[in-house]
């Protein structure tokens, strides 16, 4: 995987840096595994606006992708890797041998034709998914489960890996890509492999409209508010605008905002890197 940087031709691609799609070999989804998905504008239920900067962006359907890989003991073969438009990451299209097809993360190094399974006791091979229990010390792992059939939740970003670095009785130690070190139940599955399109934080979208059609409105930073709009606001001139907070007045830079005595603390052997 790689980056294009584009000529200067016109002021939006001037500093316009996106991903190659040298690896994605088929552009036509699957449609058996396409849901609806319908944009919210940043409104609820009373079309009262509870997020902002939410808005437009280009219409996309929802790819259905198998987080848990519980289709144990059948041979899978990679039908095709594609774009998801929904998450950074690519996705490869799995045809199991009983003709069943489901979308997975595509990890890097995973090839068009390569055979992958799933369950207790196969190969720890790239794509593969097993049992912390039977995955070897130090392998980079990607999709984590944190409850066992959950599906995975950790590390499905693209670029992103964990390590398992121990094992201590029923729990395994991950070290996760925040830096967050801590236990997690043996019997959870995990992917071998990390995710594939580590050169998607490279890219930069070189004008304001890319973010629009991401269906991301302008932003407005607090400092620049009215002190009825924002604890930061106000002031003569070029005001700093006070201690940084939230527009409800939580603190940031520093401020823990997790709860003290939150029963899952006890997993966590170290925590992220500030």
């Amino acid at each position: 995987m790689a980056v294009r940087k584009l000529k200067p031709t016109t002021p939006g691609q001037r500093h316009k840096v996106i991903g190659a799609f040298d690896t994605i070999t088929s552009s036509v989804p699957e449609k058996s595994l396409l849901r609806p998905l319908k944009k919210t504008g940043g409104r609820n239920n009373q079309g009262k606006m509870t997020m902002r900067y939410i808005g437009g962006g280009h219409k996309r359907k929802y790819r259905v992708i198998d987080f848990k890989r519980n289709k144990d003991g059948v041979k899978a073969t990679v039908d095709s890797i594609q774009y998801d438009p929904n998450r950074s990451a690519r996705i490869a299209l799995l045809v199991y041998a009983d003709g069943e097809k489901r979308y997975i993360l595509a990890p890097n190094g995973l090839k068009v034709g390569q055979e992958i399974q799933s369950g207790s006791g196969v190969a720890p091979e790239i794509g593969n998914s097993l049992p912390l229990s039977d995955i070897p010390l130090g392998s980079i792992i990607h999709n984590i489960e944190l409850r066992p059939g959950q599906g995975g939740i950790l590390a499905r970003s693209a670029g992103t890996f964990a390590q398992l670095a121990a094992r201590e009785g029923k729990y395994a130690v991950v070290k996760l890509p925040s830096g967050e070190t801590r236990m997690i139940l043996t019997t959870c599955r995990a992917t071998i492999g990390a995710v594939g399109n580590s050169d998607h934080a490279l890219e930069k979208s070189g004008k304001a409209g890319r973010s629009r059609w991401l269906g991301r409105r302008p932003r407005v930073r607090g400092v620049v508010m009215n002190p009825v709009d924002h604890p930061m606001g106000g002031g003569e001139g070029r005001a700093s605008g006070g201690h940084p907070r939230s527009r409800t007045g939580v603190l940031a830079k520093g401020y823990k905002t997790r709860h003290a005595k939150k029963a899952s603390s006890k997993y966590i052997l170290e925590r992220r890197k500030k």
